[in-house]
């Protein structure tokens, strides 16, 4: 007797969505020589962050591209790093020097952007910072540069001092009870302020006009005028 047919079971559990973003570096090929020729695969290097602080690289190595960057991204899980945060940006500056690697990191106003190229942008960016300043003096390999950033983050320190303070928000004023029945009283009103200022009277003039038909009098000149002078003779 045929036994009834059920339905199928799915044994590949649902995969939910991951907190971390990913970013792929760089893909190579390389080879390796055997006993038979040469052997081709794929080298992937990859960073993964949750923009909140958390940041990691990683390396696979595969036949396949795919196969390459998801053995990356499980290495990049299991060497993730903190990195401190203070106001968008980095607490103190930092000199990392990793084989022929060199870079400085150091911290920037609000607004400033992530001045940053290559592979150490997209660190920062997937690590959180908004605002830095940086500079690659050594190589341009991008693995070298992507783990000298990674040891340059590891470097960073917090300091106590550093943390913000939340504000202070002013107490909300005192409300008076009042008895039932009884009006509240109403707020003293501000005495006005007087002036100092002198106050002076207007001038009016005494002189009255002259009418018709009177002589009126020349003003007389206080100018006195020179004596003449007289000649002496013998």
């Amino acid at each position: 007797m045929p036994k009834p047919s059920s339905p199928r079971r799915s044994r590949a559990p649902a995969r939910e969505g991951s907190e971390f973003e990913e970013e792929v570096i760089q893909i190579d090929r390389v080879t390796r020589v055997v006993k038979g020729g040469r052997r081709l695969r794929f080298r992937a290097t990859v960073v993964i962050g949750n923009r909140k602080g958390k940041v990691g690289v990683g390396i696979g190595k595969s036949v396949e591209v795919q196969g390459a960057i998801k053995k990356a991204v499980a290495q990049a899980k299991k060497s993730l790093i903190e990195v401190p945060i203070i106001g968008g940006t980095i607490p103190h500056r930092v000199n990392m020097k990793f084989k022929s690697a060199k870079m400085i990191i150091m911290p920037a106003c609000p607004g400033t952007g992530i001045i940053a190229g290559g592979p150490l942008r997209k660190i920062l960016e997937l690590a959180g910072v908004k605002d830095v300043l940086s500079k690659v003096l050594g190589c341009k390999n991008r693995l070298s540069n992507s783990q000298a950033g990674i040891m340059a983050l590891m470097e960073l320190r917090t300091f106590p001092w550093l943390k913000k303070v939340a504000p202070v928000q002013p107490a909300a004023p005192a409300k008076v009870e009042t008895a039932p029945g009884v009006k509240p009283l109403a707020p003293a009103a501000k005495p006005v302020a007087q002036s100092t200022k002198p106050v002076t009277k207007p001038v009016t003039s005494t002189v009255k006009p002259a009418t018709p038909g009177t002589v009126t009098a020349k003003p007389v000149s206080a100018e006195k005028k020179p004596a003449p002078v007289v000649k002496k003779t013998n």
